[in-house]
């Protein structure tokens, strides 16, 4: 199973992100999507799995829910927006990864790339950054990888520029 895992694109799915979107079996997105545009856009191209994040609208928070956990290739992942850090987590996401003892966490709303292993929870903790042209991060970041028997292999951090050529796209399924 090919995932690609985005986050914080505050309303803005550039189409240099395309590529990589096409490679998937499933898109992951850790919210602050900004716009109900992008989850109509994500939905387009392949299967998905979304939660809102702190920016989205009540419109946004009534299409997508704040949490999901799902187990996929034998691994139970959990994924919100707001989930802190290994040893800097609010408090609950920390009740919450007690309580479901996922082998994969997912936040976002940092901006900023993470991928650790938690040995006090036996998991492995991701954040793929933002992939949004707005916040204050210097590039945009977006994760490729496998799940396969129950592992994540395969990670690729994929950087692009802030500011690509290219505008945000309209129809992104062309």
């Amino acid at each position: 199973m090919r995932i690609v895992l985005l986050s914080d694109t505050h309303g803005d799915l550039m189409e240099d992100v395309l590529p990589y979107l096409h490679e998937a079996d499933e898109i992951w997105h850790a919210g602050d999507l900004g716009s109900l545009r992008v989850i109509d856009q994500l939905a387009q191209l392949k299967p998905c799995r979304i939660v809102y994040g702190n920016i989205d609208d009540a419109q946004i928070r009534r299409t997508v829910p704040l949490t999901q956990v799902f187990e996929i290739e034998g691994m139970k992942v959990c994924m919100t927006h707001i989930g802190g850090r290994p040893g800097k987590v609010p408090a609950s996401a920390k009740a919450w990864i007690q309580q479901e003892k996922p082998h994969l966490f997912i936040c976002g709303h940092s901006h900023s790339a993470l991928v650790q292993y938690d040995a006090n929870s036996g998991m492995l903790w991701m954040n793929p950054g933002a992939c949004g042209i707005k916040g204050f991060h210097t590039l945009r970041t977006l994760f490729r990888f496998s799940i396969i028997s129950g592992k994540c292999c395969h990670l690729e951090v994929i950087e692009l520029p802030r500011y690509p050529s290219q505008s945000a796209t309209q129809d992104f399924t062309s």
